[in-house]
């Protein structure tokens, strides 16, 4: 299994990092100092793409991780989310429009101190979970397309990608060309297997959330399956690397993104990259994939 892809035209480490996990929706869970000094941490031990929104802390995550690459920006894939926006109210609002995914870019260009963002996801909001768009916030995907191009023309963004889609809105944006597609997926999380086979036929980066399931109470969590913990005992492992490995074995371009502030929980993601499962542990978690397939 190769260590690495290539995402926005620069090779890529497939354990990449979330911040969503530095904040809540309204602030940072540490000092802007100590965020700084934990991404720099992260990018001295070999991981180059992370993972951010323009609304996750309300900013301040953007802001950090701007202070953190702002000299080896070069070497690093920064990848970001637009659709939504912070609110203080109601903690995240839709933001749908064409004139709002706009705003919502030169906002994240503004706070990562960046000239032009390597990866911008479209975060449709269709459907639940999360937030879900009403009234005016309903648009058509081929506006919001137009105007993502529109910006990767002007120079603003290198690539596009989606995220939170069905595979018929995969397959209708192909044609302008996507880097990468973001949805819920997991072991215990088969949902979204019809976009999988699609982007693996394409050979579009898949980068998954919510990579051990559990996101949401009582949703199933990988961590917890019988099966997962008897292989990853087996092998020497936590359930967590055995169920990040597992996502990796499925594509070649799968990109994973998981989120710790946690200096020994950041070097158990990244060690999860390494390991190779053999057929038999593949074979052994079967059932537990075929049993989300069937839910």
């Amino acid at each position: 299994m190769t260590d690495f892809t290539r995402l926005a035209g620069k090779p890529v480490r497939r354990v990449g990092y979330g911040a969503m996990q530095l904040g809540d929706v309204h602030r940072l869970s540490m000092t802007h100092a100590d965020a700084v000094a934990f991404l720099r941490d992260v990018l001295d031990r070999g991981v180059n793409h992370i993972d951010t929104a323009e609304f996750y802390a309300d900013g301040a995550i953007n802001r950090a991780i701007g202070d953190a690459i702002r000299d080896r920006a070069q070497d690093v894939v920064v990848a970001t989310k637009i659709g939504a926006v912070h609110d203080p109210e109601v903690r995240l609002r839709p933001a749908q429009k064409p004139d709002e995914l706009r705003r919502s870019v030169e906002t994240n260009l503004q706070q990562l101190g960046l000239d032009r963002i390597d990866l911008v996801y479209l975060r449709r909001a269709d459907v639940a979970p999360g937030i879900v768009a009403t009234g005016d916030q309903v648009v058509p995907l081929d506006d919001q397309l137009s105007e993502l191009s529109a910006l990767r023309d002007e120079g603003k963004l290198a690539a596009i990608g989606l995220s939170h889609v069905s595979r018929d809105q995969v397959r209708a944006a192909i044609p302008i060309g996507i880097a990468a597609v973001q949805n819920a997926h997991s072991l215990v999380d088969a949902s979204s297997e019809p976009v999988l086979d699609l982007v693996r036929a394409e050979s579009i980066a898949w980068a998954p959330y919510f990579p051990l399931g559990g996101a949401f109470p009582g949703m199933p969590k990988v961590t917890e399956q019988d099966a997962v913990i008897a292989a990853a005992s087996e092998l020497g492992v936590t359930p967590s690397q055995l169920g990040l490995a597992w996502l990796l074995a499925r594509y070649e371009r799968t990109l994973l993104i998981p989120g710790t502030k946690n200096a020994a929980h950041l070097a158990e993601n990244i060690a999860a990259g390494e390991l190779v499962l053999p057929p038999e542990v593949m074979d052994a978690l079967r059932p537990v994939a075929e049993a989300a397939a069937a839910s």
